[in-house]
C-alpha cells in the first residue's frame, strides 16, 4: 500500500509498503532510475512473500512527484536526469526514514537495485541504520569504494554489463575484502528485472538465492 515518510529535513516522500506487521525481518527497498514503478512493487512483494517487511521509498519525489517510468530509451533520459537533480545526502535522508518506518523491533537491511544498488552501499558506509546491505549493480560503488561499511554487504554484477566495466568490479574487491561480490557470466546490466530485455532468469535466481541466505544469516 501507499504510504507517507517524513524525512529528517522535513521532506514528505511517498513510499511502497508492504509483507507482515509483525515481522522481525525487515527491508528498504530502493528503486532503479525508474521510479517506484511496476517492478520494483513486485520485487516488494516477493520480499514480502518471504516473510520481510519492506518500505520502498519514492526517491524521485525529491525532483518529481509521482514518477513511474518505463524501460526504453526516453524514460532512461528522463530518469537519469531525475537522479541528476537529487543529492546523495538528501537520498540517505530519505531511505533513513524508510527505516524508520519498519517494525521497531525488527532487524532492517537495505537492498537496492541499479541506482539504488549505489545508494545501498551508501546506506551501508554513511548510516548506521542498517544491519545489512546487498546491492545489485550499482554503477557508482566504485567511485566509492574506500567507503567503510558499518555492516555486512553483499554485492552483485554483470559480467557483460556495458556501464559497470570488470576492472570497478576488481577495484571494489580489492578496497573491500570483507565485502561479498558475486559477478554472473552472461548477464548484463538490469539483469534481475524482468520487464528489461537485459533480463537473465538463471542469474536472477542464483542472486536471489544468495541474497536471502545472507540476509537470512545478518537479519536475526
Amino acid at each position: 500500500m501507499q504510504i507517507e515518510l517524513a524525512a529528517a529535513d522535513g521532506h514528505r516522500l511517498s513510499a511502497w509498503r508492504t509483507g507482515p506487521e509483525e515481522a522481525t525481518r525487515a527491508l528498504v527497498v530502493v528503486q532503479e532510475i525508474f521510479g517506484v514503478n511496476r517492478h520494483m512493487r513486485h520485487v516488494c512483494e516477493g520480499f514480502a512473500a518471504k516473510g520481510f517487511a519492506v518500505v520502498c521509498p519514492a526517491l524521485f519525489d525529491r525532483a518529481e512527484p509521482g514518477v513511474e517510468l518505463g524501460y526504453g530509451p526516453d524514460d532512461v533520459k528522463q530518469g537519469l536526469a531525475l537522479r541528476g537533480r537529487i543529492d546523495p545526502a538528501a537520498t540517505l535522508l530519505d531511505v533513513e526514514a524508510a527505516a524508520l518506518a519498519l517494525p521497531q523491533n525488527a532487524k532492517v537491511g537495505i537492498i537496492g537495485y541499479c541506482w539504488g544498488g549505489t545508494v545501498a552501499w551508501h546506506g551501508a558506509t554513511r548510516s548506521q541504520r542498517f544491519a545489512a546491505a546487498v546491492g545489485y549493480y550499482g554503477g557508482g560503488i566504485a567511485a566509492a569504494k574506500d567507503e567503510k561499511p558499518s555492516c555486512p554487504v553483499q554485492l552483485h554484477f554483470g559480467a557483460e554489463d556495458h556501464g559497470i566495466p570488470l576492472s570497478d568490479v576488481e577495484a571494489i574487491r580489492a578496497a573491500q575484502p570483507g565485502v561479498e561480490v558475486f559477478v554472473y557470466p552472461g548477464a548484463g546490466h538490469g539483469f534481475a528485472c524482468e520487464e528489461r530485455a537485459s533480463y537473465n532468469p538463471e542469474a536472477t535466481a542464483e542472486a536471489l538465492q544468495r541474497t536471502l541466505s545472507f540476509l537470512g544469516k545478518h537479519l536475526v
